[in-house]
């Protein structure tokens, strides 16, 4: 009983990690600017959008000008603050993130067996308790060495700008959609992910060999090694998530978290021999654990590979397939744990278990849950997971931001309509040129949208917030909206908007880069999703925000902007 609670339980945990944003990677510019010139905030979760608020001001009257440097200091302090706690709320996030990846690892085949006898060979190594408790803390110390000096070796070779321009790349996406195949392919059964041999022998030699300190540490790279066919691809996904985060520090922090988990186990054991005794024993559900791993790394593939149709505009991977795979991947889950389908190295499951049954009903309901979303239902559990709603073929009865008709004297077609698609409900332009033209002629202010086709966070929003009667009513009736990809490469710019980014370092050859320069240099920000609301002369009316998943908060924050709008009496027309 208690080895199918503690199955269950850390199931689950894995299970609510993988449909958290947390392993949702987000999409930066292409390249960094100094730090004199933007202030960078962390890329992957909700905290990363944060809002800049520094504004360069064009007016040339004195008076003015003077205004606006003291309100350009202040919010240069406050974006330092705010962006300083959201760095703190990011490394958090990433280091519970490694401690529930560790905890996983724990129960994989391949290293929950070996508790035991690594506390009594450093128990019989040591010859008496005390010595022995003494080296299995060193031992836990040398498996968070490890695996922290992984996750800077990680940063030193590839830096968190490079991973961030990699996370909004198609070819990117679509090798992590393959290596994650590889992954659950590798938790079914069929091969096994392993290291070379001779390298694994060599640590092993050293370990036996070495005495002291020595021998500890080279035990404990013997177990990260031996491991690594469970562990590998925890371990990468941690580390791709990460980085993606945009902190230098966050790969470090991921596998510090997850070499503690680890690690926890052995200590306590050694510690407090009736840790091991209370442990359940080793069987036939540990492989149970790791399939449906290889089920969970099997969904996640999928939200890769949309992400690779949504920036190569395939146009294939729409939502409906997006949500039968998943359908599919859940009831088949399902359907294992309740002993009905067996892999090669599964044990018979004569029965069916409390902890199994409720593990299957929960897996089954998912599916359930699912279905509806097939045509047209929010299945809001996935919004910046699935593909975007504009993706889906058919939508029975729509939501809160059901289809409706254009307003009157909006274009028939816009610029780019024919590669870019507004939110289902919405009219949207995608050229600020043509955008702003139009809000001129109907009197409105405009929403500027600095989104993404890989960005989660974008997703998200325009899935559970924008459906949202009042704020939908405010962005269709009351605002002109603007939406600017700033990972667009399809799209090529004329050659009079072509110019090199002083801010960027990259020529402005592309759609998504020239939006990106204008994010960057107009409004000192690089993170997405960006909401700007602004007058004719593109300054704020407010302050900009990022992502803001409370629809009241959000709608508030429209009508501060429409009001400041029309109390101005127009005053930037």
């Amino acid at each position: 009983m208690k080895k199918g609670l503690l199955m269950l339980g850390f199931l689950m945990l894995f299970m609510a990690t993988f449909f958290s944003n947390s392993f949702a990677l987000v999409q930066k510019p292409d390249s960094a600017a100094t730090e004199e010139e933007l202030v960078f905030t962390e890329v992957g979760s909700a905290q990363d959008s944060a809002a800049n608020n520094i504004v360069k001001d064009t007016t040339k009257k004195e008076t003015v000008v003077d205004q606006a440097a003291e309100k350009q200091q202040a919010a240069a302090v406050s974006t330092t603050s705010s962006a300083t706690s959201e760095k703190d709320k990011t490394l958090w996030e990433t280091f519970i993130a490694g401690i529930l990846g560790g905890f996983i690892a724990f129960l994989m085949p391949c290293i929950f067996p070996m508790v035991p006898l690594t506390v009594s060979y450093f128990t019989k190594r040591a010859g008496s308790r005390q010595k022995g408790i003494g080296q299995a803390l060193i031992y836990g110390v040398s498996i968070i060495v490890i695996y922290v000096a992984l996750g800077l070796l990680i940063t030193l070779l590839f830096g968190s700008a490079k991973l961030n321009e990699l996370s909004s790349s198609g070819w990117f996406n679509f090798f992590f959609f393959i290596l994650l195949v590889v992954f659950a392919i590798s938790f079914f059964g069929a091969f096994e992910i392993t290291l070379p041999s001779s390298l694994v022998n060599k640590i092993d030699q050293k370990a036996d060999d070495s005495k002291g300190l020595g021998g500890i540490f080279f035990m404990a790279a013997s177990l990260a090694l031996v491991s690594f066919s469970c562990t590998g691809p925890i371990i990468g996904t941690l580390l791709v998530q990460a980085s993606s985060k945009g902190e230098i520090l966050a790969p470090a922090i991921g596998m510090f978290g997850f070499a503690l988990a680890l690690a926890l186990p052995f200590t306590l054991s050694a510690i407090f021999p009736g840790f091991l005794s209370a442990m359940p024993k080793s069987g036939g559900w540990l492989n149970s654990v790791k399939v449906c791993l290889g089920f969970l790394e099997l969904a996640l593939a999928l939200k890769f590979l949309s992400a690779a149709d949504l920036v190569w505009h395939w146009e294939w991977f729409d939502r409906e397939i997006f949500l039968s795979l998943w359908i599919i991947i859940f009831i088949l889950m399902g359907i294992y744990i309740l002993g009905k389908i067996k892999f090669s190295h599964d044990s018979d499951v004569p029965y069916v278990s409390v902890p199994r049954l409720f593990f299957a009903i929960c897996s089954l309901s998912f599916a359930v849950y699912l279905i509806p979303g097939l045509w047209g239902a929010p299945v809001n559990i996935l919004s910046g997971i699935a593909p975007p709603m504009n993706t889906q073929d058919f939508i029975l009865n729509g939501n809160g931001a059901s289809a409706s008709a254009s307003p009157s004297g909006f274009p028939a077609t816009v610029k780019y309509s024919e590669t870019l698609k507004p939110p289902v409900g919405f009219n949207s332009f995608f050229d600020l040129d043509e955008g702003l033209a139009y809000a001129k002629s109907v009197g409105k202010p405009v929403l500027i949208d600095f989104t993404g086709h890989a960005c989660v966070n974008c997703r998200k929003m325009e899935d559970k917030v924008w459906i949202d009667k009042e704020v939908g009513r405010l962005i269709k009736e009351e605002y002109v909206l603007i939406q600017l990809y700033v990972d667009e490469r399809n799209i090529k710019m004329p050659k009079e908007k072509v110019h090199y980014s002083e801010v960027l370092r990259t020529t402005t050859d592309d759609l998504g880069r020239w939006n990106g320069d204008f994010q960057a240099t107009k409004y000192v920000s690089n993170s997405q999703p960006f909401y700007v609301l602004a007058g004719y002369d593109l300054n704020p009316l407010v302050k900009p925000q990022g992502a803001i998943f409370d629809a009241k908060e959000y709608a508030a924050y429209l009508q501060s902007g429409l009001d400041k709008f029309k109390n101005a009496g127009k005053p930037n027309e």
